[in-house]
């Protein structure tokens, strides 16, 4: 498994340098990929280490001023077990996805991000986003899907709909928070 997913990452790799993107280790920093030992929901993440001390701004929060990195020199990228089931299409939009974290000024799902995941999917055919849809994915895999049953607590928008489990319940969920597709109001059920 680890051996395919090697070889995916140096399909992406080669994908992004046939657009222009180099992944230029003085600029991105070094980048590890590896399957994740947890069981998780999530499709993968990447953890940053080792903050360029150069490239920073200060961010505002309450009263504190906190310090954020734009640039790291080390980057790990996980990608889920299940994941490692699914189409290869999906499998690499998910290290493209990871891959796009490792840029500079792209540690969230902001602004930076968008602009390459969006110049991405234009020139390569990829559908990367902020989220992933589990369901959808089994599908496009000829795979069953099979609902985790071991949640607690269901929480809906009151607008769309839209169904959110959890196994823990953070009371702040419900009135902190809003629902992502179309920003209703999230309701205990």
């Amino acid at each position: 498994m680890e051996e395919k997913l090697e070889i995916l990452y140096r399909e992406c790799i080669s994908e992004l340098e046939s657009i222009g993107i180099y992944l230029n280790e003085d600029i991105i920093g070094k980048i590890d990929i590896k399957i994740s030992p947890r069981k998780a929901k999530r499709y993968g993440c990447c953890k940053q280490e080792e903050p360029d001390e150069r490239f920073y701004h200060i961010v505002k929060v309450g009263r504190r001023r906190i310090k954020k990195y734009e640039r790291f020199k080390k980057h790990h990228i996980e990608i889920s077990k299940w994941v490692m089931d699914l189409d290869e299409g999906i499998i690499k939009n998910t290290i493209i996805h990871e891959i796009i974290h490792c840029f500079p000024g792209c540690n969230d799902h902001g602004d930076n991000f968008k602009k390459y995941s969006k110049y991405i999917n234009e020139k390569l055919g990829y559908s990367i986003s902020r989220l992933g849809n589990k369901e959808e994915d089994f599908k496009k895999s000829n795979l069953e899907f099979r609902e985790d049953s071991s949640y607690k607590y269901k929480i809906v928008c009151v607008n769309c709909g839209q169904e959110i489990y959890r196994k823990r319940l953070n009371r702040n969920l419900l009135y902190r928070y809003r629902c992502g597709k179309c920003n209703g109001k999230l309701m205990l059920v």
